[in-house]
């Protein structure tokens, strides 16, 4: 079995007048956190969006685990194996910790409609290993013993954490993480960075796109640097952190 969880390359997007990406490309292995950074601008977001099907790319070639797919949608993307979460937090309010993570579970059940309205034996069966599973998973993250909370009655720190426990649920082969350092704390942070070096621990795959440029070369793998949609450079971080374009790009005047 190949190693190599993401294989992208040649990813372009314009919209209008504006070319968003310019020939963009990553190579993320089993196991890694793999950093996608730049300035305000720079893609990030694009290609997030593009990766994990918001947006439909002009061009470009895209492998997971060694099988093509297509960005052409975001539940197929879901299907392929890629899971994301979102730099404005996106939970059900008004359900239940233990509910969120449990509606990302059943991407991967195989009861059908009918079982679901007759409530069949079946039915009854997976929902109960769903609700288990997805018990699990809080428990992983660290905010088990809010299972029957209301999403919208935690802590920012903590919704952050359930965006990642449900992600989790659907058994990813590669999860990405949409700046999910954005508005916590130093102590979060601190608590965030021990939650993805455990997930990479458990050798599972990570892209993270992250503004704490100190969060990102302290964890990650390997570093990709966009500015203004094109790829200035890819590496360790300590490749990354003393790339004359990078320290331009962060630096220099423009940004």
């Amino acid at each position: 079995m190949s190693d190599t969880i993401l294989k992208v390359s040649g990813v372009s997007k314009r919209f209008g007048g504006l070319q968003a990406l310019s020939d963009v490309g990553i190579h993320i292995e089993r196991g890694q956190v793999y950093g996608l950074i730049g300035p305000n601008g720079a893609g990030k977001t694009t290609f997030f969006n593009v990766l994990t099907g918001l947006y439909t790319p002009d061009s470009g070639s895209f492998e997971l685990a060694g099988k093509p797919y297509k960005p052409s949608a975001v539940h197929e993307v879901a299907k392929a194996g890629i899971a994301r979460t979102f730099q404005n937090i996106r939970l059900f309010a008004d359900m239940t910790a233990l509910e969120n993570v449990m509606v990302g579970r059943h991407i991967r059940t195989k009861s059908g409609l009918i079982g679901a309205v007759l409530r069949t034996p079946g039915f009854k069966a997976e929902e109960a290993a769903i609700a288990k599973r997805s018990q699990e998973l809080l428990d992983y993250v660290g905010i088990g013993k809010y299972a029957d909370f209301k999403a919208r009655t935690l802590s920012y720190g903590d919704q952050r954490r359930l965006e990642i426990a449900r992600a989790l649920a659907t058994d990813p082969q590669l999860i990405a993480l949409d700046e999910p350092a954005a508005g916590m704390n130093a102590t979060e942070k601190v608590q965030l960075r021990e939650l993805i070096d455990q997930i990479r621990k458990d050798n599972r795959t990570i892209l993270l796109i992250e503004h704490d440029v100190k969060l990102v070369m302290g964890l990650c793998d390997r570093v990709t640097v966009l500015d203004y949609g094109k790829q200035i450079a890819e590496g360790l971080p300590s490749e990354v952190q003393k790339n004359e374009k990078v320290i331009t790009a962060y630096l220099g005047t423009g940004h």
